[in-house]
């Protein structure tokens, strides 16, 4: 990985290497992720997709290599230091607040980015009342930008299961982050959940200019949505590059898909998306 690349990416993952009691996680990973990209890790069950996000974010320490983010390099990121740089994270389990509303578990991603303390919001001081304002207008965009304004004073655990996974994502979104690492968002979903939460990650790339690092293995998704996929298998990369290459891969086809090619993106899966966000507009 030359320095020239480490400093136009947001993030770089250079000969990364993680192993559990002597079994191998992961073997000398390197890819980059650009400024305002949606970069899709996909590989077959065991590959090492979400060990691969715990490294980037500091819950794995590996055992060799480096994760660069905005042109700084570290031997491990530490979970605090990530989130402070602006990585933030879902998790393929739903972590919100079940008995707290919408808004309110919105507000909790602008948690790092309060800056007055206990004291001054306790005698509701003009400052700690300025940030207040701050940083519900922050979530304010948010609730706009997922389509949350109906749900925004209901209990997030009386929520069907694919709104709740978007109040993740805003949760996410609120804190502002510099890169977004989204661990299977669609799981469990049924299409029409799928459908929107595709469109609202386009929407959120596309208007925030976040960068994505996201795992998903519905392939036709990730073909639909991806600027750049990376392949793992055992570990290993085997395939790192657009879609249109991805899909033609032999090694891509023999070790995830096994079948013949995929059409060629994009599908009708993502204009029906793009219909079903317009009824909801």
């Amino acid at each position: 990985m030359t320095e020239g690349a480490v400093s136009t990416s947001v993030l770089v993952v250079d000969g990364v290497a993680l192993s559990f009691q002597g079994v191998r996680a992961l073997a000398d990973v390197t890819f980059a992720v650009s400024a305002r990209e949606i970069c899709a890790i996909i590989g077959p069950n065991g590959a090492g997709k979400s060990s691969m996000l715990n490294v980037i974010n500091g819950i794995y320490k590996p055992d060799a290599g480096t994760i660069a983010f905005m042109g700084a390099k570290y031997a491990r990121m530490h979970p605090y230091l990530a989130a402070r740089l602006g990585i933030g994270r879902t998790f393929q389990n739903i972590a919100l607040f079940k008995g707290m509303t919408v808004f309110d578990n919105l507000l909790t991603g602008r948690a790092l980015a309060t800056r007055t303390n206990f004291l001054q919001h306790a005698l509701r001081t003009p400052t700690a009342r300025r940030e207040e304002q701050r940083q519900r207008g922050q979530v304010e965009k948010v609730i706009d930008l997922l389509g949350l304004e109906s749900h925004r004073n209901a209990i997030v655990g009386k929520l069907p299961y694919g709104l709740q996974k978007r109040v993740e994502l805003g949760r996410a979104l609120a804190s502002a982050p510099k890169l977004l690492l989204l661990d299977e968002p669609m799981a469990g979903m049924t299409f029409e959940e799928k459908q929107e939460m595709c469109r609202f990650i386009l929407d959120a790339n596309e208007a925030l200019g976040t960068a994505i690092v996201l795992i998903e293995h519905d392939v036709m998704i990730v073909m639909d949505i991806a600027d750049h996929i990376v392949v793992l298998d055992s570990g290993r990369i085997i395939a790192d590059g657009v879609p249109d290459e991805i899909q033609t891969n032999r090694d891509v086809i023999d070790a995830y898909l096994g079948v013949a090619p995929l059409p060629v993106a994009p599908s009708d899966f993502l204009r029906q998306a793009k219909q079903i966000h317009v009824v909801l507009d």
